[in-house]
């Protein structure tokens, strides 16, 4: 496949403690560059998990801190693109952050950075109740970035259930390859995981790289994992076998692959968006 590019995701369990974790992702980081990885991709709160909502706002940072300048100094030295998804960003106020995926290039620059517009306010059955939004601000730009591995949609999350998100990054902003770093809980997870990056992925005709945290992190939360990467035709070419080891798994991305599901199946220009978004008028009232 002369035009493909090596990929890695990464399946973790990040803890409340961020140099463990960093250690964690330098393991993996050297493991991805080993086998030729030019693009590795962290799930959601790859540098710190708390064990409650205060330790995230403790150690939350801008983006220029010392947490994050570590990880570009890692791609750096490593000479690899590193996608984080999910790092505590300092907020507007001491009570909020952002949640907010980093693209870092080769050269340890921050390219793009993304933060999360779809927050998780949900009661999951059988679960907890959980309410992202009391203390995260949430973002309202939709981001993209060319890349030696394709244009890159950047997401996270909670992001994956609206499919409105990654119709745009596929057809207004070109999107190749859809990044997914998550940390779905148990529940949600063994229901709707698969599904719905499956579906992302067919409706787009985008690979998909969904890295996932996985397993106990502490007494109060659990992640699904099941880190995985998907072809623009819906099919997954990389998982790892153990739904809740620490490790990465490798597939190539190849740009031809694109080209050939959207010319076979041209829905891009057989999509009637003009006719399903355009603003419709009020119903009348007949008395």
């Amino acid at each position: 496949m002369a035009n493909a590019v090596r990929v890695g995701v990464v399946q973790m369990t990040s803890i409340n403690d961020l140099e463990a974790n960093f250690k964690t992702c330098s393991r993996l980081v050297k493991e991805a560059t080993a086998a030729g990885v030019k693009l590795l991709c962290f799930p959601e709160s790859f540098s710190f998990i708390g064990t409650k909502v205060e330790d995230s706002l403790k150690i939350a940072e801008p983006i220029g801190g010392p947490i994050m300048q570590r990880y570009c100094s890692l791609a750096r030295e490593s000479s690899i693109w590193l996608s984080l998804g999910g790092f505590q960003e300092k907020g507007p106020d001491d009570a909020h952050l952002h949640n907010t995926h980093l693209l870092v290039d080769d050269s340890g620059k921050i390219r793009r950075t993304y933060r999360k517009i779809h927050l998780f306010d949900v009661d999951v059955p059988g679960n907890m109740v959980y309410k992202e939004s009391a203390y995260t601000t949430a973002g309202t730009e939709i981001v993209v970035e060319n890349s030696p591995i394709g244009r890159l949609g950047l997401s996270v999350c909670y992001d994956l259930r609206f499919s409105e998100l990654y119709q745009l990054l596929r057809f207004d902003h070109n999107a190749q390859v859809l990044l997914v770093p998550s940390a779905f809980t148990k529940v949600t997870g063994e229901s709707h995981w698969e599904i719905l990056l499956r579906g992302r992925a067919i409706e787009t005709q985008c690979y998909v790289i969904a890295a996932a945290q996985a397993g106990r992190h502490n007494d109060k939360r659990e992640s699904y994992g099941d880190a995985i990467i998907i072809d623009p035709w819906g099919t997954i070419i990389a998982r790892l076998p153990d739904r809740l080891s620490t490790g990465i798994a490798i597939a190539d991305i190849d740009l031809l692959k694109i080209e050939s599901v959207r010319t076979r199946m041209p829905i891009a220009q057989q999509r009637k968006f003009n006719i399903f978004w355009k603003p419709t008028s009020p119903p009348s009232s007949h008395i």
